[in-house]
């Protein structure tokens, strides 16, 4: 039996839906969104709206931007000589939060995972291995997690990317193994940084 009539129920469910927003966490959403003035919910579903309308990935390390071109990729005094790769655009938030790397970024929206089914040709790594061919990069840190989808990504990448001659490291062990980079401290980012190896 439903306790709530059928717009809260359809509301509690696209809720619940998210990730991270278990049926309780929903309810609480709902009513909280139901109870708010219109044009505040009115600018909340335009919000969603836009940014799902207008959203996409930027042409050269395929974060997410509403540009062609995202501000990072764009900024002349970013060293586009070294290029961070990383598994998704949270990672990338959490490096930039350091204040210290001073390079650009490849966002491959993934990791190679033979379990789940998600092979090379799954992430964004043909669009890295184009740059690679058309800009001058001298250094590649693969800044993958500590998981075995992580590894297995790093390891692959690194063996595409050494007969080219570009220096390839990986991020040191300062972030856990089996930890997820959005979650971890901007010390903790810091050091695996600095602490990079080569592959």
């Amino acid at each position: 039996m439903d306790l709530y009539s059928g717009h809260i129920n359809k509301l509690i469910d696209e809720l619940a839906a998210l990730p991270g927003i278990g049926n309780k966490s929903a309810q609480r959403l709902a009513f909280y969104i139901i109870n708010l003035p219109k044009d505040r919910v009115k600018k909340l579903a335009d919000s969603i709206t836009s940014a799902r309308e207008n959203v996409h990935y930027c042409s050269v390390c395929c974060t997410l931007t509403d540009d062609d071109v995202c501000p990072i990729c764009s900024n002349p005094n970013r060293d586009h000589k070294t290029i961070m790769v990383v598994e998704n655009a949270r990672d990338l938030a959490a490096y930039e939060k350091t204040g210290k790397f001073e390079g650009v970024y490849h966002v491959l929206h993934g990791a190679i995972s033979p379990m789940l089914g998600i092979g090379p040709g799954d992430i964004r790594l043909t669009e890295l291995m184009q740059r690679l061919q058309t800009e001058d990069v001298d250094e590649v840190i693969i800044a993958t997690n500590s998981s075995l989808e992580g590894e297995t990504t790093a390891m692959y990448i690194s063996k595409l990317i050494k007969p080219t001659g570009i220096k390839v490291t990986r991020i040191a062990s300062g972030v856990p193994v089996g930890g997820d980079l959005e979650y971890i401290d901007e010390v903790t980012l810091l050091r695996a940084l600095e602490g990079r190896t080569e592959l």
